[in-house]
């Protein structure tokens, strides 16, 4: 059986200077892509796909290298479109991402709904799958569209999802019809 795993970037430097989706890995990210690494490894991947930002970038590398597995990168696996939202307190970035989540047609934070960010997401894992064959496929991400992804495929409320996961976190699919096989919050 084919699988799609959808991993959650390691852990990047958070710098008010720079927009979120420029953001680098930090020191620790790079390090937890061993485990991680060896943690994917157990799904002998075709190949290792990434979103262009580079903490995903950076994270997909990583991983690729350590498993002796092709790299790619692939548009529209990004994270919610947040390029026009400044840095938040937590308390008040929660706040948001649980209003997105619920109401998921309202424009709440940023430039995409929670239904556009599914949807987009949704029609890029299509077109990575039709063009990396028939092997197991791992996509590097981000929380937001894993946790709506994972969330149209039966594992509970998005939201809750998106705040239990870790950087780096995976789940894993059944293809084509992204059954939900497992969800490692924390690697």
């Amino acid at each position: 059986m084919r699988k799609l795993i959808l991993v959650k970037h390691a852990k990047p430097v958070v710098d008010e200077r720079v927009a979120s989706h420029e953001w680098r890995l930090s020191e620790e990210g790079r390090y937890a892509c061993q485990p991680l690494a060896e943690a994917l490894a157990e799904f002998d991947p075709a190949a290792v796909v990434t979103s262009v930002e580079p903490k995903a970038v950076e994270t997909g590398e990583l991983v690729a290298a350590a498993l002796g597995k092709p790299l790619a990168q692939a548009q529209d696996l990004h994270e919610h479109d947040r390029s026009n939202v400044p840095m938040m307190p937590s308390r008040d970035f929660i706040s948001s991402m649980a209003l997105f989540f619920r109401d998921r047609r309202r424009l709440v934070l940023g430039r995409e709904t929670a239904q556009q960010v599914a949807e987009r997401f949704s029609q890029a894992i299509a077109s990575v799958l039709e063009s990396h064959g028939s092997g197991n496929v791992v996509v590097v991400t981000h929380g937001t569209a894993l946790a709506l992804f994972a969330a149209d495929h039966g594992a509970g409320d998005a939201f809750q999802l998106f705040r239990r996961l870790g950087l780096p976190s995976y789940a894993s699919f059944s293809c084509p019809d992204f059954k939900v096989l497992q969800i490692v919050e924390r690697v």
